[in-house]
């Protein structure tokens, strides 16, 4: 069953606060920068448990395995709780703590009411969560759970999927 918005357009990132893969606060960054391959999207929370021991080890694997392939990552704190503990220098602390050399974003709602723009856009239900986006900007994965020896084998292959909606 698919997630949200797969086989829609993925949107355009509204995350204000970036760091580079080294580190250094940078402007915006916006999706054509991942390049014109697959893009994969990994929302977190620093107090998420869940991120640390499956999602980022699995971004971490994707990464080593696809990255000299031309697929552009990114991960985005995506704060929709405990906004005292998941604020903007544990995006930093990640990074480092992961040894990912890619842009991280930080986003927070505006007010204490709403989401943040990337959960409200995405039609995500909380982290650790995978977007994986085809060459021709089209979500093709929303979800918690990835697997990865079949985002692998799509990747890889740069086939269509089946349905539009695969079980990662």
């Amino acid at each position: 069953m698919p997630i949200g918005i797969v086989g829609s357009t993925a949107p355009e990132l509204k995350v204000s606060y970036w760091i580079d893969s080294n580190g250094k606060e940078r402007h915006p960054l916006k999706l054509a920068e991942l390049g014109p391959d697959f893009k994969v999207l990994f929302f977190f929370q620093n107090w998420c448990p869940g991120c640390h021991t499956d999602g980022f080890p699995q971004l971490k694997r994707l990464i080593d395995h696809l990255e000299h392939r031309g697929v552009g990552f990114a991960a985005i704190q995506t704060v929709f709780e405990g906004m005292d503990t998941n604020t903007k220098d544990k995006i930093l602390v990640n990074q480092r703590r992961h040894h990912l050399k890619i842009p991280f974003g930080h986003d927070a709602p505006l007010t204490a009411n709403l989401y943040p723009a990337t959960i409200e856009d995405y039609r995500s239900r909380g982290t650790p969560w995978f977007v994986l986006i085809n060459p021709n900007n089209v979500v093709i994965y929303n979800d918690f759970r990835l697997n990865f020896e079949k985002a692998l084998m799509i990747i890889k292959s740069s086939s269509p999927l089946d349905d539009g909606s695969p079980s990662l």
